[in-house]
């Protein structure tokens, strides 16, 4: 059984930074082929599966915003291909724009909650307090663009052609939905959920649907920690603090 990879880098980074902590080294050197062999490995219902090729979905660091995080990402994707770790890296796009959205908190939940004018800062009209008006802030925001469309793309172009016999996907994105119900239907797939958010619901099956033998199961720090590239790799070494 020939097994496709196929990882959101995006997801993967910040779910691993939420579990293993923004300032911990350790974690992001991270060796993708090693972290896809054992998963396939762990597999029962898979036999014979090996990883015959990795698809790593990801959009460069702007250096005009963030030179350190530019280098430091140019010198892993560079160790990523070196090693072997990944067969083929597909670079979606960062966007930059000037947002605009209501001012709000979290409530107990998460969830958003909009901010009512009160002492000190209120809104009046002829002398009359507003009290449902609205806060409205302007905000620089950056957005990572086409992982989740590269990821299903590729994921649905290598089965639909026969390139694999079985697919994994690292991601917990909401919108990859569709593609792997699709994908469920032709071959058994394994969803990864890197980060230490509950699945989203959409990307839920059961393990029965379409060709059957799917399978769900979440990253651990451990996971990162226990799966790290050499260091270094070839003439690139892990960035100070990795």
């Amino acid at each position: 059984m020939r097994v496709g990879v196929y990882v959101d880098a995006y997801n993967v980074y910040y779910g691993g930074r939420g579990m293993c902590g923004r300032g911990t080294a350790g974690w992001r050197w991270l060796d993708v082929r090693g972290l896809a062999t054992t998963l396939v490995a762990q597999r029962t219902d898979w036999p014979g599966a090996t990883v015959e090729r990795i698809i790593y979905c990801t959009a460069r660091i702007d250096a005009s915003t963030n030179a350190s995080g530019h280098r430091d990402q140019d010198i892993y994707l560079k160790a990523l291909s070196a090693s072997g770790s990944v067969d083929h890296i597909e670079y979606g796009k960062y966007a930059y724009r000037v947002k605009q959205a209501p001012l709000a908190i979290k409530d107990q939940r998460g969830r958003p909650q909009l901010v009512a004018p009160q002492w000190p800062i209120v809104v009046q009209s002829g002398g009359v307090p507003c009290t449902n008006a609205v806060f409205m802030v302007s905000y620089a925001n950056r957005e990572e663009k086409g992982s989740d469309v590269n990821v299903a793309s590729h994921l649905l172009l290598d089965i639909l052609t026969g390139a694999v016999d079985a697919a994994i996907v690292i991601s917990n994105d909401s919108d990859l939905s569709f593609p792997l119900r699709e994908a469920r239907n032709r071959v058994p797939v394994g969803l990864i959920n890197p980060s230490r958010n509950h699945l989203a619901g959409d990307l839920r099956g059961a393990p029965s649907d379409g060709v059957g033998r799917h399978w769900w199961r979440p990253l651990t720090p451990t996971d990162f920690t226990s799966h790290q590239l050499s260091d270094p790799v070839q003439k690139y070494a892990r960035p100070q603090d990795w």
